[in-house]
């Protein structure tokens, strides 16, 4: 997850008045996060990389659009729009490529705890990610979209809110909805993980 730069509404003001250098300054302290949030809507890398340059390419182009808050809510606002531009060209619905989601040494999935794991450890968290990222490919993509911004990228209640346009009370509600149905999901699915991850079917 990125913070904010320092010096970001000064980059910002430069981009606007064409310096080339302090835009790849902010899309290199934001390119992760968008590819990271365009990969997990369409599910293809080669696709999510094109998509995450496109938006950056667009953003640059309506600078003069951008009216002050949070940069990386209006960058990802940009970058969901162009994945449902492209969704809507493929005419379907986004693909679920199981084979190609990041393992455990992907830093920008869910935060697992890893204290030097020993050889089975890692094993288990691995197994573990896989199967978080299932559940998660597995939700509606306005469910997914909604977790990805808040759990995974860490964005707040209003900047989720500006990233898609929604009301906060539809951000809430998706959001809920969404862990939800991950937490169902790893329930049906817990006797493919290791004994110490299983969920207790009581448990919230």
């Amino acid at each position: 997850m990125a913070s904010r730069l320092e010096n970001e509404p000064a980059l910002i003001q430069a981009a606007r008045r064409g310096d080339l250098e302090a835009f790849n300054t902010l899309v290199l302290h934001y390119q992760d996060g968008v590819y990271a949030l365009v990969y997990r809507i369409l599910g293809e890398p080669a696709a999510a990389a094109d998509v995450a340059q496109d938006a950056f390419i667009i953003a640059y182009r309506h600078l003069r659009d951008y009216r002050g808050g949070s940069f990386r809510a209006w960058v990802f606002r940009i970058a969901t729009n162009a994945c449902y531009d492209e969704l809507r060209r493929r005419k379907r619905r986004p693909a679920t490529l199981f084979d190609d989601l990041p393992g455990a040494e992907a830093d920008d999935g869910p935060a697992l705890a890893a204290d030097a794991p020993t050889p089975e450890q890692a094993a288990q968290q691995a197994e573990l990610n896989r199967a978080i990222e299932r559940c998660i490919r597995a939700l509606q993509s306005d469910q997914r979209l909604v977790l990805v911004l808040s759990d995974i990228e860490g964005l707040n209640y209003q900047e989720i809110a500006d990233s898609t346009g929604l009301n906060l009370g539809t951000v809430k509600s998706r959001l809920s909805r969404a862990r939800a149905g991950v937490r169902a999901c790893l329930q049906a699915v817990q006797e493919l993980l290791p004994s110490v991850y299983r969920l207790n079917s009581e448990r919230e």
